[in-house]
């Protein structure tokens, strides 16, 4: 363990010096993750988080130097593949205390594990920039292999954006509060055959539908008669503009179900979220994906005009 340093878990009282932290990181690695206090804030009512036994922030004096965050899986299929979001502020880098947030994230995971999965199998994953060679190399150092790669895509709104194309008995919508039953029924069979996804349960989907970044306004659902069989869910960081000065739609999900594939549903709703988004003024859409995704997302994308930005690699190590 580093000396001199002050050590806790999270908590709300921590948020602002917290998003220093992580803004400081997004400036120093290149990123575009921004974040802000109120962001954090919402998050210590995430209903798969243990903040008092599962996070921990180092601080020198007032700054928070680095920090760690586990989450529990709802599900061990058949392992439980706990994950880890940490980092250390650019200023202290090169002190160790990035192999620490490792050591303490592999020690901690074990309890919160046998809380909800004892005798089951825990492996634990960790993710960084592709670009960001230190993290990369403490990884590898520390036993975890590179298991998967997602893109963050961007696409410039005030490009020529296609008509929708929407099919004779597809209706799309807007999204309404009394939709969000549907749009999670689409979202855990959209995701089912993705790459470590598991189901989104009701109180996860709740809150996540109750945080402020999420836009209804720039939320669609696509319906065959009565059955949703799409959707899109948008979202705003207020921090990003902030950072950046570019008013940003991020497109946190869009899938659709079995049945409505390779119809161009998923491109008819992307399309109808970036037009309303055009139109009241934002300046790009981003959003994260599978670089391997099995169902072709990347091209999808690529095809409406987004191309890639970042590459992230998530790292895994399997624990005794």
């Amino acid at each position: 363990m580093t000396m001199g340093y002050d050590r806790q878990p999270l908590t709300p009282g921590d948020a602002k010096a917290w998003a220093a932290l992580l803004n400081a990181i997004q400036d120093a690695d290149a990123g575009d993750d921004y974040t802000s206090e109120q962001d954090l804030l919402e998050g210590f009512s995430r209903p798969d988080q243990e903040f008092a036994t599962g996070s921990i922030a180092i601080y020198d004096g007032s700054t928070m130097v680095g920090y760690g965050v586990l989450t529990r899986r709802t599900v061990a299929d058949p392992v439980h593949d706990m994950r880890h979001e940490g980092g250390v502020h650019p200023s202290y880098r090169g002190r160790g205390l990035g192999g620490e947030l490792l050591d303490w994230a592999e020690k901690a995971a074990v309890p919160l594990h046998n809380d909800r999965f004892p005798g089951r199998p825990l492996s634990l994953s960790s993710g960084c920039l592709s670009s960001n060679a230190g993290a990369v190399a403490l990884h590898e150092q520390r036993g975890y292999q590179p298991v998967r790669w997602f893109h963050s895509m961007v696409r410039d709104l005030s490009a020529a954006i296609p008509q929708a194309v929407i099919l004779p008995g597809v209706q799309v919508t807007g999204y309404t509060p009394d939709m969000a039953d549907h749009a999670r029924l689409v979202r855990n069979e959209a995701f089912r055959d993705h790459w470590d996804s598991t189901e989104t349960s009701a109180e996860a989907w709740a809150y996540f539908l109750a945080t402020s970044a999420f836009r209804p306004a720039y939320s669609f659902l696509a319906y065959a008669g009565s059955e949703p069989i799409g959707m899109v869910i948008s979202c705003e960081y207020d921090a990003y503009q902030a950072r950046t000065g570019r008013r940003e739609l991020y497109i946190a999900l869009v899938g659709t179900r079995a049945a409505g594939r390779k119809r161009g549903i998923a491109t008819a709703l992307l399309i109808t979220a970036m037009s309303a988004a055009c139109a009241a003024g934002y300046d790009q859409a981003s959003l994260g994906v599978d670089a391997d995704s099995l169902t072709g997302a990347v091209r999808l994308y690529e095809n409406v005009g987004f191309t890639v930005a970042l590459t992230w690699t998530v790292y895994r190590k399997r624990l005794a």
